[in-house]
């Protein structure tokens, strides 16, 4: 393995130049080096998530349903009555046929 980097190593050193593979391996390194950046973060923002689920800090799906089923009740709104009356007619027939 390490003679495989030392071939490319002194390929790319014939190829390309003593400056123009310093500032490639410059590239690469940097760009090795946000990767690896970005790849912690991912990792703590994954880890932070699963903590908090297993803590329990967010809400259970069966205590959302119980929520939004208490406030689905309570909002519920119907018309009244007086409306509903005035609407149809007490003569009115509801079946066309």
């Amino acid at each position: 393995m390490g003679f495989a980097i030392l071939f490319v190593l002194m390929l790319g050193l014939l190829l390309l130049g003593p400056k123009q593979l310093h500032t490639l391996l410059g590239h690469v390194a940097r760009a090795k080096a946000q990767f690896e950046q970005a790849s912690r973060g991912f990792k703590s923002q994954l880890a932070a998530e699963l903590d908090a689920t297993d803590l329990g800090e967010k809400t259970d799906s069966h205590e959302l349903l119980g929520d939004e089923s208490a406030l689905l009740e309570s909002s519920v709104i119907l018309p009244e009555p007086a409306l509903v009356n005035k609407a149809l007619p007490a003569n009115a027939d509801l079946d066309p046929a």
